[in-house]
């Protein structure tokens, strides 16, 4: 990866908006669970000709089953256990050190289920992205369908964002909306946000192979996009083969 040298000489730390794609992106993936983003993330990676590459995918749950799902797809695993750690702080270390010797680009949440420190969003800043089960700002944190369903909004949805500090209040990059249909409880508005998800982790994860996320002033800008104003469903839309 290439960092622009001005921005190396003020003395921070780089971002992915100031990538230059000389090679495939790296990503490195986090997970609790099942891992089904993951998997989406991985298809994209092995079925398109998007220049990016998942190198690692770290989990602190030893059974979790993305780390077979990485297995299969021959790509390296690392198991970290944090109740081994006398705290977040030297859990995030471990890691931060992990990552960064899998020397990875873009980190991406999926499914993880670990407070991060600002010690590890800082480390990863402009450069660490997650993917959210509602239309943010609306409904942060946990058990986000039954809030929605809960609050009588008609519509719901995912949305991916850049992480800071706070819970899940980072910039928002892309968002999808799915309808909230009668006689839904969480499970079923659940299962219909998640076929949502599958589409948009990977269609950001495409946007920054190609350079095209800028984050100015707290907002993110999708360059050379193409917007539909019609559009609705998925902003922005999907980029161009």
């Amino acid at each position: 990866m290439l960092w622009r040298e001005p921005l190396m000489k003020k003395g921070r730390l780089p971002s992915l908006t100031d990538y230059s794609p000389s090679r495939p992106l790296r990503i490195g993936v986090l997970i609790s669970g099942g891992g089904s983003n993951l998997q989406a993330l991985i298809d994209l990676c092995q079925n398109s000709s998007i220049a990016a590459e998942v190198v690692l995918v770290l989990s602190n749950v030893e059974t979790a089953y993305g780390l077979e799902r990485a297995q299969k797809s021959g790509i390296p695993t690392l198991v970290i256990d944090h109740s081994r750690f006398e705290g977040r702080e030297a859990f995030d270390r471990a890691m931060i050190d992990g990552l960064d010797k899998a020397g990875v680009d873009l980190v991406c949440l999926a499914g993880f289920m670990r407070l991060l420190t600002p010690t590890f969003v800082g480390h990863y800043a402009q450069r660490l992205i997650n993917i959210h089960p509602a239309l943010l700002p609306s409904f942060p944190g946990l058990h986000v369908q039954q809030k929605a369903l809960d609050a009588g909004v008609r519509f719901s949805g995912a949305t991916v964002h850049f992480v800071d500090e706070g819970m899940d209040t980072g910039p928002i990059i892309a968002q999808a909306v799915v309808p909230i249909l009668p006689g839904d409880d969480a499970n079923a508005l659940g299962a219909r946000i998640l076929k949502q998800e599958h589409r948009i982790y990977p269609l950001v994860v495409a946007l920054f192979a190609r350079n095209r996320v800028r984050l100015e002033g707290g907002r993110v800008e999708i360059v050379d996009g193409g917007q539909e104003p019609d559009a609705a469903l998925l902003n922005p839309p999907m980029p161009s083969p």
